[in-house]
């Protein structure tokens, strides 16, 4: 009987091999590398944020801390503080206060990305590919998104290490950690902007722009 069960399901696996093809099974691989063992220091880096209870949405905080502080803000969300907090503990600078205020922060950050950041060591990545499989190598990747209104919000998140399908990536976009009306530690693209249209289209066709930072291990954040 056992024999004949590992019989049925060698049967299942070979039928669904050859129904995926060379192509398809190609699909279900990693998409964007191994993660390094600097992408494993990257993502345990992420998981000891506190994230997923500091940097709360309705709260005043602290942007370097993300604690809260006395009397509720309703409307107030922290990606761009989260982003900038973090950038400061691994030694790398993004625009953040008090260059500037942490009112439309997000919107500034990537104008200064985009205008100035190659100054401060960030280079632009052409894709969600390209994202991914940085983070996996142990870079610091942002992905955001600049509003079109120039007084509404926009939203940035950090990329984190992944080994997703190429299908998931399309599908989803790159892992991310994030504050904003959702704080994740790890959470799709799809997801995490779900709140801003046009920013997440799939296979990255949306209007998210991506930026990484080489990040120096040898300084411990």
């Amino acid at each position: 009987m056992r024999r004949r069960a590992i019989g049925v399901v060698l049967a299942l696996v070979l039928a669904i091999a050859m129904t995926l093809g060379p192509a398809g099974a190609a699909r279900a691989e990693p998409c964007c590398g191994k993660i390094t063992p600097a992408g494993e220091r990257l993502a345990r880096f992420l998981d000891g944020t506190g994230v997923d209870h500091l940097w709360l949405a309705k709260y005043k905080v602290d942007w370097s801390t993300g604690e809260a502080l006395v009397g509720a803000a309703p409307k107030a969300t922290h990606c761009s503080a989260f982003v900038a907090a973090m950038s400061v503990r691994l030694g790398i600078y993004v625009l953040r206060p008090p260059e500037h205020t942490t009112e439309l922060l997000a919107n500034a950050q990537l104008g200064w990305l985009r205008d100035a950041g190659a100054g401060s060591g960030w280079r632009s990545l052409p894709d969600p590919v390209a994202a991914q499989a940085a983070a996996n190598r142990g870079e610091l990747v942002l992905e955001a998104f600049e509003n079109p209104n120039p007084v509404r919000p926009g939203h940035i998140a950090i990329v984190r290490p992944s080994e997703q399908s190429r299908d998931a990536l399309e599908r989803d976009g790159p892992r991310e950690t994030q504050a904003g009306a959702t704080n994740a530690l790890d959470i799709s693209t799809r997801e995490g902007f779900r709140h801003h249209p046009g920013a997440w289209v799939p296979e990255g066709r949306g209007d998210i722009r991506y930026y990484a930072h080489a990040i120096d291990w040898a300084k411990p954040p």
